[in-house]
């Protein structure tokens, strides 16, 4: 795998999104063409504002990864790009020849897109909180779309909190975010209507220490169960000795008494429909998001390890019987981007 040499560390990932300037028109309509024979590695060149270690950008680094590993791809990356550099790398990489570039740009979306228009023969699958685009044909969006596992995690921990207090540290409050959340809420009020929540955002998608100080203020103010959307917050919840909720990847490992189930994200089904499509040459705009739903095997609720049996049964019986339904399409969590506020 060819890693390319870090550049200069951005602090937010999506601190603003794209205003109202026009945006500048892709070359052409319809689907890329396919260029590879079906046995060629598609190459594939990612674009990173943040380090593969982050929660949100790991889950694709190891979609990418497997993806190589299997002879799908071949794969090399760009990590801690800031907004400032980040059109810059994209023209890099599409000058290179690269057949996809995957990528982040919510803060960067008129910048990337004036880009995207520039290269029509290369195909862009990038992360976005807006949807997808006849003007831009060679670009897919996508986001993490995992609200249904998240309404799980909230009734597990609803049924955990002894006190109904629920503190919330999150990084911005973007849509991507705020679903989660409000997804979260929901299950927690599924077994615990009375419960209040501390929300909080800490202004940053990677300061482990500002999350950990956010998140010992919610303790210090009587939450028992924290939601950790940000590193940095279950480890002031063990230190203190309550518990947390992971968001994005499995962390109970590393946290064997405090994290007691977290929502994962699985970007393997997002990947693979991407893959699949240019090499049958119908890339085009499209909305790959959905492929984060449960139904699709874009999301899941992480084995709960050490907390296994320590949950209230008939809060388990709950969970088991809403993911069944949600897998079925029985059941509908509700996807409100809306920013959450504090109940207390």
């Amino acid at each position: 795998m060819k890693t390319k040499k870090p550049l200069i560390a951005q602090p937010s990932r999506r601190a603003i999104l794209m205003g109202s300037a026009a945006l500048v028109a892709a070359a052409g309509a319809g689907s890329l063409p396919g260029k590879l024979l079906a046995q060629e590695p598609i190459t594939v060149a990612a674009i990173y504002t943040v380090p593969v270690e982050q929660q949100w950008v790991s889950r694709i680094h190891k979609a990418a990864v497997a993806a190589e590993e299997a002879g799908q791809i071949s794969y090399e990356y760009s990590e801690n790009v800031s907004n400032t550099d980040y059109a810059r790398v994209m023209r890099e990489y599409a000058e290179s020849g690269v057949d996809m570039i995957i990528g982040e740009m919510f803060a960067v979306e008129q910048e990337a897109r004036e880009v995207i228009a520039e290269y029509p023969d290369t195909a862009f699958l990038m992360g976005s909180s807006f949807p997808p685009d006849d003007s831009y044909p060679n670009l897919g969006v996508f986001d993490n779309y995992i609200q249904d596992a998240s309404y799980l995690t909230g009734i597990i921990a609803g049924a955990m909190s002894e006190t109904g207090n629920i503190g919330m540290v999150g990084g911005f409050p973007i849509p991507e975010v705020n679903r989660l959340m409000h997804a979260f809420m929901a299950g927690v009020r599924e077994v615990k209507p009375e419960a209040v929540f501390q929300v909080s955002f800490i202004g940053s998608w990677f300061d482990p220490p500002k999350a950990k100080e956010t998140a010992f203020a919610m303790i210090e103010n009587g939450a028992d169960v924290l939601y950790a959307e940000r590193f940095g917050v279950s480890d002031a919840a063990q230190e203190e000795g309550v518990l947390a909720i992971g968001n994005v990847i499995d962390t109970q490992s590393e946290y064997p008494d405090t994290v007691v189930a977290s929502a994962i994200w699985h970007f393997e089904p997002t990947l693979q429909a991407a893959l699949e499509k240019y090499r049958a040459g119908e890339f085009e705009a499209d909305n790959y998001g959905v492929y984060s739903f449960m139904k699709e095997g874009g999301a899941s609720l992480a084995p709960l390890g050490t907390f296994a049996g320590k949950v209230p049964a008939d809060a388990m019986e709950l969970v088991r019987e809403r993911e069944a339904a949600i897998k079925a399409g029985e059941f509908t969590v509700e996807i409100n981007d809306e920013e959450p506020t504090s109940t207390r």
